[in-house]
């Protein structure tokens, strides 16, 4: 819901580091994998209860990417590197609730539990909806350039980094806080499938 109003916020910033990765021969693939890397050492941040650590950690993943795509439109931008963006968003997404389980398994195990199965379903309504709209050429730049068309919704990379951040400098929050979004990505999930019940119904 908030992705828009971040990206015009950050993207200038982006912008003019991406354009000093380009012109330093860096690729958009090793800034994704570099996100990767940050995300994972972020859940085991968590993991390890350094909660300090993991923010800056989870705020650098993020800013790689949001890099790796101005990189690549300034590189050529390639379906791989789209595709790879994707998945490793998805890993860095589960690292972080897996983190916090792993930091207290008895307080947290179910409700990271729940996150992670609101992750799952709102991933499959994504990407089912995404391989539906490129099959019926459906295309918008609502979000910037995309290698895939999504759908908007409560439950974007804006609102899931507040809630992670918040989680970090609130632990003991964290399964209040893990049911609360749950709940809010499961109904994005559920308005994803309404609005496709409306949109692909037609042959």
């Amino acid at each position: 819901m908030l992705d828009g109003a971040g990206r015009k916020l950050i993207d200038p910033l982006l912008v003019r580091i991406g354009e000093r990765l380009a012109a330093a021969g860096v690729a958009a693939d090793a800034v994704t994998w570099a996100g990767l890397a940050l995300g994972l050492l972020a859940g085991a941040a968590v993991a390890g209860e350094w909660y300090w650590l993991a923010i800056a950690l989870i705020a650098a993943s993020r800013m790689c990417d949001g890099l790796d795509g101005v990189v690549a439109r300034l590189r050529a931008a390639t379906d791989f590197g789209g595709f790879l963006d994707i998945v490793l968003d998805f890993a860095f997404y589960g690292a972080i609730p897996l983190g916090f389980v792993l930091a207290d398994p008895q307080a947290n195990g179910v409700a990271g539990a729940v996150l992670l199965f609101a992750f799952y379903v709102n991933g499959a309504s994504f990407l089912a909806y995404a391989v539906m709209a490129q099959k019926r050429g459906i295309a918008s730049r609502a979000r910037g350039e995309k290698s895939l068309y999504f759908t908007t919704g409560l439950a974007e990379a804006t609102e899931t980094l507040a809630v992670f951040i918040a989680a970090c400098l609130f632990p003991d929050w964290f399964p209040v806080l893990a049911y609360v979004f749950a709940a809010v990505t499961l109904y994005t999930a559920a308005s994803r499938i309404v609005f496709a019940s409306r949109e692909f119904r037609q042959p």
